[in-house]
C-alpha cells in the first residue's frame, strides 16, 4: 500500500504560478509510475503527466507541455507539480496518483484545489 498526501494548491491570478507537493509513504519501492490528474467542476478526471519513479521520464497532456514540469525527489518520496502561466481553463481539484503498474492508477491522494482568477 501507498499512501499520497497532496500540498501546495490555491488561488492564483492567470499568468501566476504554483507548486504543488505529493508526500508518498509506505511501499514506495514497489512504484513504477506517478503523476498528477485534475477534475474541473462538471468534467470528467483528466490525466495532465506522468513521470518514471525510477528513471525520471516524463509525459504529459499536450495542453500543459511547455507550462508544467513534473519532477519526482525518490530520496524523499515525494512528487512535484509545477505549473507556470497558469490559466483559468486550470481551475481543479489536482490529484496525484501512482501506480506499480504502467496501464492503471492504483493510488490517489485527497486532493488539492487549484483556482485561477481571470
Amino acid at each position: 500500500q501507498v499512501q499520497l498526501v497532496e500540498s501546495g494548491g490555491g488561488l492564483v491570478q492567470a499568468g501566476g504560478s504554483l507548486r504543488l507537493s505529493c508526500a508518498a509513504s509506505g511501499d514506495t519501492s514497489s512504484l513504477r509510475v506517478v503523476g498528477w490528474l485534475r477534475q474541473a467542476p462538471g468534467k470528467v478526471r483528466e490525466w495532465i503527466g506522468s513521470i518514471l519513479w525510477v528513471g525520471g521520464s516524463t509525459y504529459y497532456l499536450d495542453s500543459v507541455r511547455g507550462r508544467f514540469t513534473i519532477s519526482r525527489d525518490t530520496a524523499k518520496n515525494t512528487l512535484f507539480l509545477q505549473m507556470h502561466n497558469l490559466k483559468p481553463d486550470d481551475t481543479a481539484v489536482y490529484y496525484c496518483a501512482a501506480s506499480p503498474r504502467a496501464s492503471v492508477w492504483d493510488y490517489y491522494g485527497q486532493g488539492t484545489q487549484v483556482t485561477v482568477s481571470s
